[in-house]
């Protein structure tokens, strides 16, 4: 079947947080018409326009492109990857890049939802995370997507260096103040090749204790619950009628297509991922050779491990009957040690139809996934 998602990463930013492991690069605006001539070479190979479902364009930071550029990105993605009948599209965007004209451009051009980067509503914490916009910027670029877009999402940080409950409550009350439509949290990861990675080394950074950052994140699900968010995802909340249904393709295990640098895409069970590096990628399709870094068949069995791990993330969980009708392995078959002692540590529990997280297992579910898979 032809996949009925697709992602683009644009991988420009204004400047690279601390925190940040993505396909990224920061003061090189002067690369961003070689990258739109490269995608435009890039999506040519796919012959023919394929008509999409959902549609994200993320990074970096796309709005981080000039007016003109932003048409003309929007315009060679809308060209080949048409949206169907009630689609949706996702554009990632930071506060501090998000004007009235792009936001009018976004709007003209048919993008229904923004993910805004906002991470804190505190200048303490967005210092500390080493973010290019303050609060008053948040409340500005909120206003301007809520008056053009259909659904507004924003991201929160929790679990920096130092954070207390109370700051961490203060985040959670602006949010549900200014009610968007969904909410991403992420505790703070310090990844490998990261400036907080080698400050954390130096001493220079001490991560928050994990019984703290787990207490933060079992407030957050208990107060946006209360308030009226769908707790759907292990990071993810959403008002009825606004799950992110590009990011449900992924977790429930979906084919999908994807461009640009660093971008992964899975499709008739073959992944691929491109170059991370930007100068690389945009070397390769200027050369006219394919971008792709790495390329794997999935067995049918990996397959389904990897469906088994993005379906637990789901707080609905794993419909067991459905699962070994459309992978061919039975739960038990694939994992059933693993799966027997984490029900046993209550991480996991069973009905009749369906395996999922408990509050506890929601706590610690990285640390389940790789006897999973």
């Amino acid at each position: 079947m032809t996949p009925r998602a697709a992602y683009v990463h644009v991988p420009f930013c204004r400047h690279r947080c601390g925190y940040c492991n993505f396909s990224v690069v920061a003061g090189r605006d002067d690369l961003t018409q070689a990258f739109l001539d490269a995608l435009a070479r890039e999506l040519s190979e796919l012959g023919t326009p394929r008509e999409v479902d959902t549609l994200f364009i993320g990074g970096g930071t796309p709005t981080h492109l000039q007016p003109r550029e932003l048409v003309r990105l929007l315009e060679t993605v809308q060209y080949w990857f048409p949206t169907a009948s009630g689609y949706e599209w996702s554009v990632e965007s930071n506060p501090a890049d998000l004007s009235r004209e792009k936001t009018e451009i976004l709007a003209t051009h048919g993008v229904t939802r923004i993910s805004l980067g906002v991470q804190s509503f505190q200048d303490r914490k967005l210092g500390l995370l080493e973010r290019d916009h303050r609060c008053h910027e948040v409340i500005q670029a909120f206003d301007l997507a809520r008056r053009h877009v259909a659904s507004v999402s924003i991201d929160l940080i929790f679990g920096v260096p130092g954070e207390t409950l109370a700051e961490w409550e203060r985040d959670l009350r602006q949010a549900i103040a200014l009610k968007p439509d969904h909410l991403s949290t992420y505790s703070l990861t310090f990844e490998r090749g990261t400036l907080f990675w080698n400050r954390r080394r130096k001493g220079d950074l001490r991560p928050l204790d994990e019984d703290i950052a787990g207490r933060l994140y079992e407030r957050c699900i208990d107060a946006l619950e209360a308030a009226g968010w769908d707790h759907y995802e292990v990071s993810s909340f959403a008002l009825p009628g606004h799950r992110c249904r590009h990011n449900e393709v992924y977790w429930t295990g979906g084919e999908y297509f994807a461009a640009g640098p660093g971008a992964a895409r899975f499709i008739d069970g073959h992944r691929e991922a491109n170059h991370r590096s930007t100068s690389t990628y945009l070397r390769c399709l200027r050369e006219g050779r394919n971008p792709v870094q790495e390329s794997e068949l999935l067995d049918a069995e990996m397959v389904a491990r990897e469906r088994l791990v993005f379906g637990l993330r789901r707080l609905e969980g794993v419909a067991l009957t459905r699962f070994q009708r459309d992978t061919g392995y039975s739960v038990q078959q694939l994992a059933g040690d693993a799966v027997t002692r984490f029900l046993d540590m209550r991480l996991l529990e069973k009905t009749e139809t369906h395996l999922r997280l408990t509050r506890r297992g929601l706590l610690v579910s990285d640390s389940l996934w790789p006897d999973l898979i």
